[in-house]
């Protein structure tokens, strides 16, 4: 038994993949392009780990994914593999649609084909597992429930009009070719590993390097943080018990304000490594909101509870204090990320050709 996953070099993928191979000795292809947020760095504690095998590679080379599902025979596909960083969207969209539409599509079809030649047995459990973001939904008021599997799509930015595009053909190819997918929706992920371009990992970075704390706006946008070895274990959940062509919400219950999240970090670090020139939240420096920002996600996570018996193990006080003792105990990484010096590692520990 082999499960196919892809974009398992990204923060998500790479904690899953660790995940996983902590918990099951079945093995892993790793399908993933190494764009700049792909980091096999991420995973270098399996190296020479047969459980694991990496292909570099992109979603949108269907000759690929046919060749690798014909070679490893996966009874899953674990499908992270997107572009997912709305700054990064506003300013250049073409990369989404192409990865999380373009992509999602070529994956599906080659499912498809794989999964109509295989015996009656192995049809019946097969599985296209697609992970998703909360962001599809919209924005929620403060008066407004938390976002359901029911609530309507209402994108809001060109990374999260992509999603929901792939989520839609993941549903259309279930219910008119009967593909036996399922899909997760989760909330905003933070952990180990995450490229310090997001919120938590940027504040980090930046008070340590002594640099500005840029908030956005009055910096009140609420998000419900998930840590993400928690998403790791909703998902595995979904893949071994969730109901065909459903879609389950993962989340944290953990409502946020990004500032609120800034001085948490600024806090643990005044605790955990103090600076001499004062608290790190004197680095806080509001900035102009960019464009479009949704004012708060949250998510309703009962259903998989009430179906899976899944809840979150980390509280946010845990999880945050883990993430930044992280960061504490990975300068060096954090370092090779900043400097682009991460993607000399491949070739270095891998040689030239990752292609196989």
């Amino acid at each position: 038994m082999t499960i196919l996953v892809t974009g398992g070099a990204g923060f998500i993928g790479s904690n899953f993949v660790l995940d996983w191979l902590r918990s099951s000795d079945e093995p892993v292809v790793n399908l993933d392009a190494l764009t700049y947020a792909g980091n096999l760095e991420n995973l270098a504690s399996l190296q020479g780990d047969a459980r694991h095998q990496f292909v570099q590679g992109d979603i949108c080379d269907r000759a690929l994914v046919d060749q690798l599902l014909t070679q490893h025979r996966p009874r899953a596909i674990v499908h992270f593999a997107a572009e997912s960083h709305v700054d990064r969207s506003i300013h250049g969209p073409g990369a989404f649609m192409r990865t999380n539409v373009e992509g999602t599509f070529t994956l599906l079809e080659a499912a498809r084909a794989y999964w109509g030649a295989l015996a009656e047995d192995a049809k019946a459990s097969f599985r296209f597992h697609h992970v998703s973001t909360d962001e599809v939904y919209g924005s929620l008021k403060p008066e407004d429930p938390p976002f359901a599997e029911t609530n309507p799509y209402e994108p809001n930015s060109p990374y999260s009009a992509s999603k929901a595009a792939s989520d839609h053909l993941v549903r259309a190819w279930h219910h008119t070719y009967a593909l036996p997918v399922v899909t997760t929706n989760c909330s905003n992920n933070y952990g180990p590993y995450h490229f310090p371009e997001k919120l938590i990992p940027l504040m980090i970075v930046n008070a340590l390097a002594g640099k500005p704390l840029p908030v956005y706006g009055d910096g009140q946008q609420i998000r419900d943080w998930l840590y993400v070895t928690d998403h790791c274990s909703g998902i595995r959940a979904v893949l071994a018990g969730g109901r065909v062509g459903e879609t389950y919400n993962i989340g944290g219950w953990n409502e946020q304000a990004n500032i609120d999240i800034v001085r948490t970090v600024c806090a643990l670090l005044d605790e955990l490594r103090p600076d001499a020139a004062g608290p790190y939240s004197r680095l806080i420096t509001y900035v102009k909101d960019r464009p479009g920002h949704d004012r708060r996600y949250a998510i309703d996570a009962r259903k998989i509870e009430r179906e899976l018996g899944w809840r979150p193990a980390e509280t946010f006080e845990t999880g945050i204090r883990k993430t930044v003792q992280w960061y504490l105990s990975n300068e060096a990484w954090v370092a090779r990320v900043q400097s682009g010096a991460y993607r000399d590692w491949v070739s270095q520990q891998y040689g030239a050709d990752q292609s196989r």
